[in-house]
């Protein structure tokens, strides 16, 4: 890839997922919530997702972290960085990060552990925010991790949104690009409208709203969505944003090989063909067997490419979505 920016000499060595065991079909959710047979498939493009079935969150993210090391040809003791990326702590503190490093068995002292939460963007985010320090050499090798368990705080009354989840967990391994391989990061941006910040929150667990407050009610523990609101700003603002980016890239939409975007609903996936310049070819698409798994989907979406065969060493990635904020994002770089 030929770029006018400066490029991180950082390589992906490893990706893992993990999926629960339990694959919840339309079927059976428009049962529950009183649906039309079709219903969730016609509104959503899903037919199925996988639902967490007592597992912890750290659980399901050691699964993955240990798969995506073992693919890498590393343990848990080459690692001295665990980033959490996920729209969820396990607990308030201490950080997800910390508690994989005790789940992992990893030398206690021997990583830094922290999370970064941007939502639905947090594994780009993520990788953007580490990948300068693995180049620098800061870092040797870091773990980046996302982990969701969203189907325990969906809204019934909330139709479209309680039908699009599910759950699951990836991961990454970053080590700095050997000599002679071409992989890299070239560029990433991020832009927040804030105008949009109530379209999608979960107003519960924090100081406004606190557990033990009397006034919290069950609504306010429960996700929060106006998806047809966030759906329009988001489609508004991300032709714009992407016109920019690939400016500042220096190379067309068409030169990307593999588009990888966050699989927020059949709609907003079908945006990126239909209004936002990509060929359905290079896009990326696992929505109809996973739902939309919140931070962990770009990441498990691009380890189910990898595995596939479809992304190879040296092919061009776009990593991009939007998150709750509204957050647009988008991340280029080479497998």
């Amino acid at each position: 890839m030929h770029t006018k920016t400066i490029s991180l000499p950082v390589k992906i060595a490893g990706l893992g997922t993990y999926l629960p065991e339990r694959v919840v079909t339309n079927e059976e959710l428009e049962a529950d919530l009183g649906l039309d047979p079709g219903w969730i498939a016609k509104r959503t493009g899903i037919c199925e997702r996988h639902y967490n079935t007592g597992e912890t969150a750290i659980h399901q993210a050691a699964q993955a972290v240990t798969a995506a090391l073992a693919r890498a040809g590393l343990t848990v003791s080459d690692v001295d960085a665990f980033v959490g990326a996920s729209s969820g702590p396990q607990q308030l503190i201490p950080c997800n990060a910390a508690l994989l490093q005790r789940e992992l068995g990893a030398p206690d002292g021997g990583s830094m552990c922290f999370d970064i939460n941007a939502t639905c963007l947090s594994f780009p985010v993520a990788l953007h925010t580490v990948a300068p320090l693995v180049a620098s050499g800061a870092y040797r090798c870091a773990v980046i991790f996302s982990t969701e368990i969203a189907s325990r705080s969906l809204n019934p009354d909330q139709k479209e949104s309680a039908v699009l989840f599910g759950d699951a967990a990836a991961a990454a391994v970053l080590v700095r690009t050997p000599d002679g391989e071409s992989s890299a990061i070239h560029l990433a941006r991020f832009a927040t409208h804030s105008s949009g910040a109530e379209h999608t929150q979960f107003r519960g667990a924090g100081s406004a709203h606190h557990p033990n407050d009397p006034w919290t009610t069950t609504a306010m523990n429960q996700f929060d969505m106006n998806g047809p609101a966030i759906f329009l700003q988001g489609a508004r603002a991300m032709t714009p944003f992407l016109d920019s980016f690939f400016a500042e890239l220096g190379i067309p939409r068409q030169a990307i090989r593999h588009v990888v975007p966050h699989q927020a609903s059949g709609h907003a996936v079908d945006l990126l063909h239909k209004r936002l310049g990509f060929c359905s070819r290079q896009v990326v698409r696992n929505l109809e067997t996973r739902g939309n798994c919140i931070a962990a989907s770009i990441p498990v979406a691009l380890t189910e490419a990898v595995q596939a065969g479809r992304i190879e060493r040296g092919d061009s990635v776009l990593l991009v979505g939007t998150g709750a904020g509204l957050t647009l994002g988008a991340l280029a770089l080479t497998y």
